[in-house]
């Protein structure tokens, strides 16, 4: 997934969690100041965005993210990550992976 697919994945997470229109989210704008999200809204919109992309974001990550560009190259790093290294299918022949 390219960056605009993810920041499109990005806005329909924070319209459906926080009930508001965004039109667009430009690299700029902060995630508190800009858009308003406090931390409740962050640990949200995370929680949907790590099962979405199939993602895990670790708590260093997250403090990191101060503006939307943060976000998406955070995302995209995670992201090809993920796609370079699959994590192994659970199975019952493949208990381990479980």
């Amino acid at each position: 997934m390219d960056r605009e697919g993810i920041r499109r994945t990005v806005i329909e997470l924070l319209e459906a969690d926080l009930g508001e229109r965004f039109e667009s989210l430009s690299d700029g704008q902060k995630l508190r100041e800009d858009l308003g999200l406090d931390s409740v809204d962050v640990v949200s919109v995370v929680s949907q965005i790590e099962r979405r992309f199939r993602i895990r974001l670790s708590q260093t990550d997250l403090e990191k993210l101060s503006c939307v560009g943060d976000t998406l190259d955070l995302l995209e790093a995670k992201i090809a990550e993920a796609a370079a290294n699959p994590s192994p299918a659970v199975s019952p022949a493949n208990p381990a992976a479980a």
